[in-house]
């Protein structure tokens, strides 16, 4: 590794710098998270920064390197959002010009909170890397000065704050799990954390349809992945950095992969435990602590974002409830008679299912007074109670069969 470029007096420093920025996260202790898993964990609430995400940190301590000729020339930096507004609203502090460019896929609370802090936006491609693209040629063209989201050492020691904020109120902390989307949260985190305390442990979590950094940690080099699709849009990145990657290589303990639809259920979690709103790549760390075997240990997870759309939000928990057996559909047959309906109705009181929604069919047979088809959609407690009111209607001789739910 070339000369050391992240030490901890620079840590240090840079702690000091963003507090004139930053909102005071103080870790929250999570009964619920606690108990399931066993272990005593703690939540970092990164969300509930101002630009609603820790980019800010890093964004901000950049800015503050930067000489006065590389501010004039203006900045350009390339986002799917929370970067986006961290550079935004440090370029503000110091009166700087900013152009971001994001993805087209950007959630709209996200462009509108950057456009907010006063910079120009140009939304450009599908995911980050065509956006990023898209900067350079801007910066080029202008003179501009780019600022990285995460290949950048400066981005990083400010990310890295995070770290020295954990053992302040932690010292004794036993894991810390961190979000990877480029890595430079995780490089940040785990250098600070490993000079603070070379035993603990850091575990970096990808999306594992963006697992970038994995797929770069195994091939021992950095790897561009074909494509990426997850619903954390803030980690959607094909190729983590090249400047950072040694630091992930020496300083990360391991990395694992969460599943978009643990991220799901997930945020219902989150919501009904902690009244707390945190986006896809936040939920990430939070996802993955049903995954370790951190009985009896301290572990902070660090939730790194709460920048979701109000559209994505009610589509995350329509979907959350599915996946938790709080809302299905069933299917049943039954004669077309007056009373038919109401006496399937009255089975379904009897378990205490609650009806959302009836469709009708008569057409599933020739002869619809024989037979037609209605289909169900109840709220439910749980897996349990649905089994029980499947049950039931089977005894009543409706032959239910659950059918995918549209809500």
């Amino acid at each position: 590794m070339e000369e050391k470029k992240l030490t901890l007096e620079k840590f240090q420093e840079a702690a000091k710098r963003v507090k004139e920025v930053t909102l005071e996260t103080k870790l929250v202790k999570s009964d619920f998270f606690s108990a399931v898993t066993g272990g005593e964990v703690y939540l970092k609430p990164e969300n509930m920064q101002m630009t609603g995400a820790y980019k800010l940190r890093g964004a901000y301590y950049k800015m503050s390197q930067l000489s006065e000729e590389e501010r004039g020339k203006g900045v350009i930096a390339a986002s799917a959002g929370n970067h986006a507004q961290g550079v935004a609203y440090a370029a503000k502090c110091y009166g700087v010009k900013a152009t971001i460019v994001m993805p087209t896929t950007t959630p709209l609370i996200k462009v509108n909170r950057t456009r907010s802090h006063g910079a120009d936006v140009v939304l450009h491609g599908d995911v980050f890397d065509e956006a990023s693209a898209k900067a350079f040629e801007l910066a080029a063209e202008h003179g501009y000065t780019f600022v990285h989201p995460f290949d950048d050492f400066d981005i990083a020691t400010g990310q890295g704050t995070i770290a020295v904020e954990v053992f302040d109120e932690l010292p004794d902390v036993d894991v810390i799990l961190v979000p990877i989307g480029g890595g430079g949260l995780a490089t940040g985190i785990a250098t600070c954390a490993k000079m603070l305390n070379p035993n603990v442990k850091v575990i970096g979590v990808e999306p594992v349809n963006a697992a970038c950094m994995k797929a770069s940690v195994e091939n021992g080099k950095v790897t561009t992945l074909p494509n990426v699709n997850t619903i954390a849009d803030g980690t959607a990145v094909k190729t983590p950095g090249t400047k950072i990657f040694p630091y992930i290589q020496e300083n990360l303990d391991d990395i694992i992969t969460v599943a978009d639809e643990d991220l799901v259920v997930t945020f219902l979690d989150m919501v009904e435990n902690h009244k707390m709103i945190a986006e896809g790549s936040g939920l990430l760390t939070v996802a993955a602590l049903r995954k370790l075997d951190i009985a009896g240990k301290k572990v902070v997870s660090v939730i790194s974002g709460g920048n979701m759309d109000v559209i994505t939000m009610s589509s995350v928990v329509r979907q959350g409830l599915i996946l938790r057996d709080r809302i299905f559909t069933v299917s049943v047959r039954l004669p077309d008679k007056p009373g038919e309906l109401s006496k399937v109705t009255s089975v379904v009181a009897q378990v205490k299912g609650n009806i959302i929604k009836l469709e009708h069919n008569p057409f599933v047979a020739i002869n619809r007074t024989a037979e037609l088809e209605v289909r169900i959609t109840l709220e439910a407690f749980g897996t349990d109670h649905k089994l029980q009111i499947i049950d039931l209607l089977a005894q009543k001789g409706y032959r239910p069969e659950l059918v995918s739910t549209n809500i």
